[in-house]
């Protein structure tokens, strides 16, 4: 099973979050959060942020319950963009020049590693078994 957060209208470029997402992507939720707690970026902060939110709605959810928060890995981080809005800065002679703040949505998901998964399966299909008899 698992769970995602999305934090959306992020006032960041995308391309300024991937690095940090890059980073943190496959690995444990205890040492991706140490990772990024001690990186200066703003981008580190909102990704943080995204992936306590992440584990927090896994222990929200009925299987979360009963598992560790440390056991969990973050199986997709991604950022998608956002919509533009537009200012204008005034320049000489009448022009105008066109200034952009890009904003982003960052998606990241978290769940249990693979081999615990499919022994978590493997309990409840032992369990249904034993029901039937």
């Amino acid at each position: 099973m698992e769970t995602r957060a999305v934090n959306k209208y992020i006032q960041h470029s995308s391309k300024k979050i991937i690095p940090m997402l890059n980073l943190v992507r496959g690995k444990r939720v205890e040492y991706a959060l140490n990772t990024l707690h001690f990186l200066p970026n703003k981008a580190a902060k909102i990704v943080e942020g995204t992936i306590r939110s992440a584990v927090s709605n896994y222990i929200d959810s009925e299987e979360g319950s009963k598992v560790n928060p440390e056991d969990l890995v973050i199986k997709e981080a991604y950022v998608d963009k956002g919509p533009i809005t537009r200012r204008i800065q005034p320049r000489s002679m009448g022009r105008a020049y066109l200034i952009r703040k890009r904003t982003s949505h960052v998606t990241i998901k978290v769940g249990l590693p693979a081999e615990a998964e499919r022994a978590q399966k493997t309990k409840k299909t032992e369990k249904a078994l034993r029901k039937k008899e």
